[in-house]
């Protein structure tokens, strides 16, 4: 592994107030929520807030954050109860809503987290999904076909075999698919809320959230039409990423949208913040990186499936410290 030396401070001003707004923030709800904090601190508190727009819009945030965490000092049934509940109440309620509602289908916080930015009409769809993981989950399935799946973390699939198709849905997250040969001739192929990409007899992976998908294909070939109706190939070696309206151009495939399924996250020459954000989907909670070390060059092979140990690699290898305001709140700043 290796790094860079630290590179100048961000020309960006507004982004790293931004971030040191959501530390700040970080750290006021850690104060607040000691059962030993003071009447002078929650004071100092308020002056912080009071002081400008961006304190407002940070705590907001943290407060979203630990509120999605509640749920784990409650009984299952209350949870679900409570949960229902704040949806009735309106969007107000609908993230606390969402562990209390999952529960009841078995899919628990730890799951809801891993789709923690997946639109709420998608978050029902996953509820009835015939195959699923949770944060930090992996796994692989076989199809009747002999075709092999593996879900990445926070993931959820629908598999529909009929007649004259083999269809696959990725409702949220990734999955790294190898298709098999069909004696009926059935075309293989995957839907998202984008489009749909049909293999030519493949080795491909697809990730989606946040209304786009992602495409990268490492043996033959797959064709993407979008919801727009536009088309494009994608050959081996490449990749392509696409909404519902547009597709990007081509791009080299990336190993690392491979390598997953290994349990490992693979870092070749990528900003430290890359990787980061990466890490995050393996780990309930908020993993942010300072704006100072963002740009750091990163490269190695760290561990998805132990995130604590990846976090001690970097620190080991690099001129960083892990900060732990709260338990799911981390920060990767200069050391």
């Amino acid at each position: 592994m290796a790094a860079t030396d630290l590179p100048a401070p961000p020309e960006n001003d507004a982004a790293k107030a931004g971030f040191d707004s959501l530390e700040q923030a970080a750290s006021w709800y850690a104060t607040l929520r000691s059962e030993d904090a003071t009447e002078q601190e929650r004071q100092s508190w308020r002056d912080w807030l009071a002081q400008s727009p961006e304190h407002a819009r940070a705590w907001a945030h943290v407060e979203a954050v630990g509120r999605r965490f509640d749920p784990l000092r409650r009984s299952g049934r209350e949870a679900a109860v409570a949960g229902i509940e704040a949806a009735r109440r309106g969007t107000v309620g609908r993230r606390q809503a969402l562990n209390g509602i999952a529960g009841l289908f078995g899919l628990g916080l730890a799951g809801w987290l891993g789709w923690r930015h997946t639109p709420l009409p998608e978050i029902v769809m996953a509820w009835s999904a015939d195959y699923r993981t949770a944060t930090g989950e992996q796994r692989e399935i076989a199809l009747a076909d002999g075709s092999r799946v593996w879900l990445n973390t926070g993931s959820a699939l629908r598999v529909d075999y009929r007649a004259d198709i083999r269809l696959l849905r990725l409702i949220a997250g990734e999955i790294l698919i190898q298709t098999a040969a069909d004696d009926a001739g059935r075309p293989f192929c995957v839907d998202t809320r984008c489009g749909r990409m049909q293999a030519l007899g493949t080795r491909f992976s697809v990730r989606h959230d946040e209304g786009r998908t992602r495409l990268d294909v490492f043996e033959s070939a797959v064709e993407i039409r979008n919801t727009a109706g536009a088309v494009q190939r994608v050959d081996a070696g490449q990749r392509a990423d696409f909404t519902g309206h547009i597709i990007s151009a081509l791009e080299p495939a990336e190993a690392a949208r491979e390598a997953w399924r290994r349990g490992v996250l693979l870092a070749d020459n990528i900003p430290l913040g890359q990787l980061i954000d990466e890490l995050a989907r393996y780990r309930p909670g908020r993993i942010g990186v300072a704006p100072e070390v963002a740009e750091l060059s990163v490269m190695g092979v760290y561990p998805a499936n132990d995130p604590e140990r990846a976090l001690a690699m970097l620190e080991n290898t690099l001129p960083v410290r892990v900060r732990r305001t709260l338990p799911w709140w981390i920060t990767v700043e200069a050391r």
